[in-house]
């Protein structure tokens, strides 16, 4: 069985995802997001709207608004943003906001405190099921990723998440790409874990896995 290796890689900037209650909070009444360019995932989208955000230590202004809306707003930043902003955010899949950070959000129109919703993105890989069947892999399965950089790295807990909706993407934030001087359209090889008889997770590095495909 040929199985499938490669990844594209995406480079994600801090960004904001509102719910509609909170985009006519920050924006004005009948307020809606303004499309700008559509994202690499089906239906996603860059937002012209920008929000500054705030802490009581300091503000990132110019912050980009991901849409469509959604039930929970939610703002994903690097590590590097939280030092600035004095911030200690967990890191987090998407949706997975329970005590996470929080901070205030200053619109053109009006401010929203998130009293939770601050998170640092996980890394993860964005595929359909066809994909999984192709890579071997399962939702919520962490697999490790070689990038073969100019600042060679392994990155290891790499979710999988699968669904009908999604296009093949492996998704890192701006710390993660720098550290591996990457740009977007970077490639990276998909390293399943495997269970050895005594127990516990390993990457075997010497199987086929690692062959491009």
């Amino acid at each position: 069985m040929n199985i499938k290796t490669t990844v594209p890689i995406g480079i994600s900037a801090r960004h904001v995802h509102l719910s509609d209650a909170h985009i006519v909070q920050l924006f004005g009444p009948h307020a809606t997001l303004t499309f700008d360019f559509n994202l690499s995932q089906p239906g996603q989208f860059a937002a012209k709207e920008r929000l500054t955000l705030r802490t009581p230590k300091a503000e990132i202004k110019g912050v980009r608004v991901l849409g469509p809306a959604r039930s929970v707003s939610q703002v994903e930043i690097s590590k590097t943003d939280s030092f600035v902003l004095g911030l200690r955010p967990p890191t987090r899949l998407s949706g997975d906001l329970a005590h996470s950070e929080s901070l205030t959000l200053v619109g053109p129109y009006g401010e929203v405190t998130l009293t939770e919703g601050c998170i640092i993105a996980q890394a993860h890989i964005h595929m359909t099921p066809k994909d999984a069947a192709d890579f071997g892999v399962m939702d919520g399965e962490f697999v490790d990723v070689f990038v073969d950089s100019e600042r060679t790295i392994t990155f290891h807990q790499v979710a999988i998440r699968v669904s009908p909706d999604f296009q093949l993407e492996m998704h890192i934030d701006t710390d993660e790409g720098n550290a591996a001087s990457l740009t977007q359209g970077a490639m990276g090889q998909l390293i399943k874990k495997e269970r050895e008889e005594e127990g516990g997770w390993t990457n075997n590095l010497s199987r086929p896995l690692l062959n491009k495909s």
